[in-house]
């Protein structure tokens, strides 16, 4: 099941023809916390990654997302100084999970939410 899930799925790591390409143009640049792996292809300058786990573009770290988009040239561990103490690590989208951010209102948390306090005036066309 290896083989053919690597050759018809692209959603759990890399298909059988990225594979194929990084093997033959690509050369690893970088890895992140994560795992991701990170290439280059010297000749055009493409870069791209393959996800260790779901693909997931938000999984991919400010640094590096930074670095997929050219607008820094070099690696990040190279190109950027160290993080600060005060920065929070990036999380991944949590939308769609359990996790999501759910406010008061919403349907799945009961569908409620607090009445209007009276400073809002609908707006009406045919009023001038």
């Amino acid at each position: 099941m290896g083989l053919l899930k690597s050759i018809f799925t692209w959603w759990d790591g890399a298909t059988i023809g990225t594979s194929l390409y990084t093997r033959r143009n690509g050369s690893k640049v970088g890895e992140d916390s994560l795992g991701n792996v990170y290439f280059q292809d010297g000749k055009s300058g493409r870069r791209w990654v393959i996800y260790s786990g779901a693909n997931d573009a938000s999984r991919v770290p400010p640094e590096w997302h930074g670095w997929l988009h050219h607008t820094i040239a070099e690696a990040p561990d190279v190109a950027l100084p160290p993080a600060r103490t005060w920065e929070k690590a990036p999380a991944p989208n949590r939308t769609g999970t359990v996790e999501a951010y759910r406010p008061s209102g919403a349907l799945e948390e009961g569908g409620h939410r607090a009445r209007a306090t009276g400073d809002y005036e609908a707006w009406s066309p045919n009023q001038a």
